[in-house]
């Protein structure tokens, strides 16, 4: 029985996570989603509300559950007994990121495999930076995230046009503006 763990901080999730966690759903027996407790990065999100946003954007997948967890991500792979860690993959700088983590951990757990999997194109741009960014000044991320995230993140900033997926009116957004 192959188990897959899929770590990472989800702050929040979104649809490029989720089209990564159903992929390795469909790929391995188990795959177990881990939020990332205490990143050395500032967040938006409680790990109590990732984990409820995670937990409600993935509840159709049967053979996924989600954990929370501290400390190095290796070592929660070696306590959940996996076989391999998944990453997704939009860019060669993502690459490049996750080979250099990927032999680190081979060199701390041998026995632990990484499997990258490659975004869906419609989500190569997308990042929970630019997501929340974009949130933050109230544009239109409808397509980015499910309704409950874009709810959370209306919430968070205060941006009740996020909730109804109403673009904001931006008068210049059809004009070339040419500044000598």
């Amino acid at each position: 029985m192959a188990r897959a763990l899929y770590p990472g901080t989800f702050d929040p999730i979104h649809n490029g996570h989720i089209d990564i966690a159903v992929r390795a759903g469909a790929l391995f027996d188990e795959v177990i989603m881990a939020i990332y407790d205490a990143p050395p990065k500032k967040l938006l999100f409680t790990t109590d509300e990732r984990l409820a946003l995670a937990e409600q954007a993935l509840a159709h997948i049967p053979t996924l559950r989600i954990i929370t967890y501290t400390g190095l991500t290796i070592e929660c792979a070696r306590e959940q007994k996996v076989d391999l860690i998944v990453r997704g993959l939009r860019n060669v700088a993502d690459f490049d990121y996750e080979q250099q983590i990927g032999w680190a951990n081979n060199h701390l757990a041998p026995a632990i495999d990484l499997c990258c999997l490659f975004c869906n194109h419609a989500y190569a741009y997308l990042s929970a930076t630019i997501l929340k960014e974009v949130a933050s000044l109230g544009g239109n991320c409808a397509a980015w995230a499910p309704p409950h995230v874009l709810d959370a993140l209306a919430v968070k900033f205060n941006r009740p046009e996020l909730r109804s997926g109403n673009e904001v009116f931006l008068p210049h957004a059809n004009k070339l503006v040419h500044r000598d």
